[in-house]
């Protein structure tokens, strides 16, 4: 047909001439993006410039890393990187970095652009991080799950969560803080109050208002600060298993009106005092695990064997059972009444033991130092009676001193006679 045979080279033509035109157009681009004013010599230079200028395409992955845009997830796992990957796709959504070497967490370690909006959970644990900077997940506006464990943080600024800026950053997003098992070896703690530093991070700038869940297990916290809970009022989840409190006396629960549960297990409390009790007992949704504490079984377990038999905030409290003294081991709680609860606990044996071997001890080193006393009697007196002649002598001499200087004839006698 010629009709069809003579559009064929036209339209062949018309495409060869958009083509250079837009290889002219991309060289134009890129020499007016360049710095410097040589000019190209032609359009395949052009093109290859331009290429090169690009920015990484949104959805490449960093080098090291498994990427799936699929699920919106990035893993770099033991992969011995030493800082965050400069390179992270903006459609990540679950970021894991566990298991490297990152040292130090600096301010705007997640800064990119473009930002990393979507990113909801981060995961951090074990990767040998020692400090974490003020700021340091800024630029991150839909972080809900974060997880610090298993870092030995021997410094962490109290401005972490807050921002750099405690005044006038934003809330945090955070819903989820884990910060289990992050406590320093103790030649890293900078003889500063672990307990002290974690606090302050959770306080400050009252930036985790909207948190609901905090794991702070495998501390080895001896106790809590007073006002550590304080700004957490949207709190559901308190996990402080495993640690070492000894007392909850100090610290309040009464602001936590949505927890849900609290969990104590596998800690040194000895008793619950009245305080804590009425305060767990006001919040209307708790359950409270206690299991694995060595329970002091003497007078002051009355009251809270009182509450453990009519409260239903602790969960298997029939487990529950004595640790001291030696006569009531393994008791459970709920058995008990006043009648089996002494005031005066007697003590197990083998401390009973160790008391009457010092006793022994410190009655021998007596008996020698009496011993050395009278053996050197005579000594010892003439060293008394040395001290007594100079003492007497020193005072004499003042004396004569005095008499002087009170009595203006002798002053002036004395003063014509050196004369």
């Amino acid at each position: 047909m010629p009709g069809g045979c003579s559009r064929g080279p036209a339209a062949g033509d018309g495409r060869l001439r958009l083509a250079r035109l837009a290889l002219v157009l991309l060289g134009w681009v890129s020499s007016s993006s360049l710095t410097s004013s040589a000019p190209s010599t032609s359009s395949t230079s052009f093109l290859a410039s331009a290429v090169s200028a690009q920015p990484p395409l949104p959805g490449q992955c960093p080098q090291l890393c498994e990427c799936s845009e699929a699920a919106r997830t990035v893993k770099c796992v033991n992969r011995n990187l030493t800082e965050v990957p400069a390179d992270l796709p903006p459609y990540v959504r679950n970021l894991f970095l566990t298991g490297n070497q990152l040292a130090v967490l600096p301010a705007g370690a997640f800064a990119r652009r473009p930002p990393l909006a979507e990113l909801a959970a981060l995961n951090l644990s074990g990767s040998r991080l020692q400090e974490v900077r003020a700021g340091a997940f800024e630029h991150l506006p839909s972080l809900r799950q974060l997880d610090l464990s298993h870092n030995p943080l021997a410094h962490l600024s109290p401005f972490t969560f807050s921002g750099s800026n405690a005044s006038f950053s934003a809330p945090s997003p955070l819903v989820e803080l884990m910060l289990n098992h992050i406590v320093p070896p103790e030649d890293h703690r900078q003889n500063r109050s672990f307990e002290g530093m974690v606090a302050a991070s959770l306080r400050a700038g009252h930036a985790l208002r909207g948190l609901q869940r905090l794991e702070l297990a495998s501390n080895h916290f001896l106790f809590l600060p007073r006002d550590v809970l304080a700004h957490l009022p949207g709190l559901r989840h308190l996990d402080l298993r495993n640690n070492s409190l000894v007392s909850l006396t100090y610290v309040s629960f009464r602001n936590l009106t949505h927890l849900q549960s609290l969990h104590l297990e596998d800690n040194a409390l000895k008793v619950l005092h009245n305080g804590t009790l009425a305060e767990l007992q006001s919040l209307p949704h708790v359950r409270v695990f206690l299991d694995n504490n060595p329970w002091v079984c003497d007078c002051h377990m009355v009251d809270m064997v009182a509450w453990l038999k009519e409260t239903e905030v602790v969960q298997g409290k029939a487990r529950l059972a004595c640790a001291f003294p030696e006569k009531m081991r393994n008791r459970a709680l709920l058995e008990l009444n006043s009648s089996h609860l002494e005031c005066d606990p007697i003590l197990p044996p083998s401390l009973q033991t160790s008391y009457v071997f010092l006793g022994i001890v410190l009655a021998l080193i007596g008996a020698i130092f009496l011993l050395v006393l009278y053996l050197n009697r005579k000594g010892i007196k003439k060293w008394m009676h040395n001290i007594r002649d100079a003492c007497r002598d020193h005072m004499e001499g003042y004396h004569y001193r005095y008499e002087i200087n009170a009595d203006p004839r002798l002053t002036n006698l004395s003063s014509n006679s050196d004369v």
